[in-house]
C-alpha cells in the first residue's frame, strides 16, 4: 500500500502481519483532537513520537517536542542500512506494506534554555505571569498573592519585568513598603517575602535564570516551514532541564498557555497549525495545585480550536487526570507491566478506555505487546474513536537515535535563526527603573545633609556650644530610596566599572 499518496490526508502509523490488526492512520483532519503515547520504560514511544513528528513535518505541519535522552536529534539525519536496526526496519515495512518507504532527514530547530545545545530559549517574567512563576517556585498561597501584588505594581508603575533581578529588585521595595501595600492589597509579610527571595535563589542556582531575558522566544518561529514546504521539527533539549523538572514542565505550560493566548481561532482546519508533544507528562500533573490542573484542562479543551493538537507521553495513562485524559482521541498505548495490584488496576482502566475490538482482549494486548508494538485507536471519519487494534509500528525514517555533537553544531550553524537569540538583551526595566529612583533620592538625601550641616555652621557663629550634627540623628523612618540610594552608588563608584557587584536586590549587577 502506498500510503505517501495519501500523507496530504493522514500518517501511516503501523499495522499489517499475521495476528495484527487493519493498517492504522492518524487523520490529519482530526490531529488536532490530542493524543496520547503510554506505555512502560523501553516499549517504544519514542520511536512512535519520532514517526509522528516525521509525518506532520511530511505534511508541512510544524512540531514542537523536547528531547528527554537526546535520542530524538536523529530526526535531522537520515537513516541507513549501515545504522543499527535500520536493517530490521525495511524488514518491518515490508511486513506491515509500508511500499514506499525511504530514508530521509526532517528540518530541524534545535532549542535549549541553557544555549548549549541549541539556540536558546526564553521569555519574560512578565510573559510568563504570576500563576506559573508561582507554581515554578512552588509557593504558598500568602506568597503566590504578594507575587500578584508585585506584578499588579509594575502595571501601574510602567515597570517591564523581564528577568529575575527585577522581581528580586520589586520584592525588595514591596518588602521595604510593606506597610502601604498592606493597606491596599492585604497583608504583606515580609517573611514572606524573603522566603519567595529564597526560592528566586534557588531557582538561579539551577540554572533558571537563563529562562528569562530577552529576545524572548517568538512564536511564529516555532510555526515555520522550510523552503519545500515541510514542517519544522522544533527540538527542545532537555537531558539537562530535566534535573529541574518543576521548571521544565513550567517552560512547556507557559509555552502552551502562550499558543493558546496569542494564536486566532481557526475551527477545525483540514491539518493542524502546530503540534505540541509533551514528553514525560506526569511531570506537569505531580502535586500540581487544582488551580492549575483546571488551566491545563481549559488549555487543552480550547486550544484545538486554534489548530494546535497536544500529545503527551508518559509511562502510564493514570499520570494524566481524568479530565484531560479525555479529551486524548488518538491513542497509541505500548506495554504496561502489572507486577503489583496498583499496576493491574491501571491496566484495566487503560484497557476500559478503548473501543473494544471482538477479535482480542484489550487488556490482554496492552499486557502482550512487544517492544515496537501497541495497541492503538485513532479518530475516524466525524471524529468516532476507532476500534482498538494491535499495530506493528511503522519503523522511522530518520535516523535512530542521536546524532553527534559536530553534526549538531552543523545544524544549529545552518539554521535560519542563527543570531537571532544569541545576544542577550538587557533593557530598561524594573530593576534600572527603581535603581534610578534609588539614586536620585540619594543625591536628594546628601543635599538635604549638606544644606543641614550649613545651617548648622551658621547658628554656631552665633551659639559655639551647638552640638555637631551627626547622620545618625537622622530620622528613623529614612525612605526605601534613600536607604537603597546609598548602597547602589557606593558600590557602582567602584575601582572598576566591570567587576560584578553583590547589589541590595539579591542578584548579580554587572557594571556596563
Amino acid at each position: 500500500m502506498n500510503w505517501g499518496a495519501r500523507v496530504a490526508e493522514q500518517i501511516f502509523v503501523g499495522g499489517g502481519g499475521e495476528g495484527y490488526g487493519t493498517p492504522q492512520g492518524l487523520l490529519l483532519k482530526y490531529a488536532n483532537r490530542h493524543g496520547l503515547i503510554a506505555g512502560a520504560t523501553g516499549t517504544g514511544k519514542t520511536v512512535t513520537l519520532q514517526i509522528l513528528a516525521e509525518g506532520f513535518s511530511a505534511a508541512g505541519v510544524p512540531v514542537f517536542l523536547s528531547d528527554v535522552k537526546g535520542d530524538l536529534s536523529g530526526l535531522a539525519r537520515a537513516g541507513s542500512e549501515d545504522f543499527k536496526l535500520h536493517g530490521a526496519f525495511s524488514e518491518r515495512a515490508a511486513t506491515i506494506g509500508f511500499t514506499d518507504y525511504a530514508y530521509r532527514s526532517f528540518p530541524v530547530t534545535f532549542w535549549d534554555l541553557f544555549g548549549k545545545a541549541g539556540h536558546p530559549v526564553r521569555t519574560t517574567v512578565a510573559e510568563m505571569g504570576p500563576l506559573l512563576i508561582s507554581r515554578l517556585l512552588d509557593l504558598t498561597e500568602a506568597q503566590e498573592g504578594i507575587v500578584n501584588i508585585c506584578f499588579r505594581v509594575a502595571d501601574e508603575e510602567s515597570m517591564a519585568l523581564l528577568d529575575l533581578k527585577d522581581l528580586q529588585a520589586l520584592l525588595v521595595w514591596a518588602g521595604e513598603n510593606a506597610k502601604d501595600l498592606s493597606l491596599r492589597y492585604g497583608n504583606v509579610s515580609t517573611a514572606s517575602i524573603g522566603a519567595i527571595q529564597r526560592r528566586l535563589l534557588v531557582l538561579e542556582n539551577q540554572g533558571g535564570a537563563e529562562l528569562f531575558g530577552e529576545p524572548a522566544l517568538d512564536l511564529a518561529d516555532v510555526m515555520a516551514v522550510d523552503d519545500e514546504g515541510r514542517g519544522r521539527v522544533n527540538i527542545l533539549a532537555a537531558d539537562r532541564l530535566m534535573s529541574s523538572p518543576r521548571l521544565y514542565a513550567t517552560f512547556l505550560l507557559w509555552l502552551l498557555s502562550e499558543l493558546f493566548e496569542e494564536l486566532p481561532e481557526v475551527g477545525d482546519p483540514d491539518k493542524p497549525k502546530l503540534v505540541f508533544f509533551f514528553d514525560e507528562a506526569h511531570l506537569l500533573f505531580d502535586d500540581a495545585p487544582k488551580a492549575l490542573v483546571d488551566k491545563v484542562e481549559q488549555v487543552a479543551r480550547l486550544i484545538r480550536s486554534k489548530g494546535v493538537g497536544v500529545y503527551f507521553i508518559t509511562q502510564n495513562p493514570a499520570d494524566v487526570p481524568e479530565d484531560v485524559l479525555g479529551q486524548l482521541g488518538n491513542r497509541v498505548q505500548h506495554a504496561l507491566r502489572a507486577f503489583t495490584a496498583r499496576d493491574q488496576s491501571d491496566l484495566r482502566k487503560a484497557a476500559q478506555t478503548y473501543r473494544d475490538n471482538p477479535a482480542f482482549s484489550t487488556e490482554d494486548a496492552i499486557r502482550e505487546v512487544g517492544v515496537g508494538e501497541a495497541v492503538t485507536s485513532f479518530l475516524e471519519r466525524k471524529g468516532v474513536p476507532g476500534m482498538v487494534e494491535r499495530t506493528l509500528i511503522r519503523p522511522p525514517s530518520s535516523q535512530l537515535g542521536p546524532i553527534t555533537d559536530q553534526q549538531r553544531g552543523d545544524v544549529i550553524a545552518a539554521s535560519p535563526l542563527r543570531g537571532k537569540y544569541e545576544t542577550r538583551l538587557d533593557r530598561d526595566s524594573a530593576f534600572e527603573i527603581l535603581a534610578r529612583r534609588a539614586e536620585q533620592a540619594a543625591k536628594e538625601a546628601e543635599k538635604a545633609e549638606e544644606e543641614k550641616e550649613r545651617e548648622f555652621r551658621n547658628a554656631r557663629r552665633y551659639d559655639p556650644n551647638r552640638e555637631t550634627p551627626t547622620r545618625r540623628s537622622r530620622k528613623a523612618d529614612d525612605s526605601f530610596g534613600e536607604a537603597m540610594a546609598k548602597m547602589v552608588v557606593k558600590e557602582l563608584k567602584g575601582t572598576t566599572g566591570r567587576r560584578i557587584v553583590r547589589g541590595i536586590f539579591g542578584t548579580l549587577f554587572k557594571g556596563r
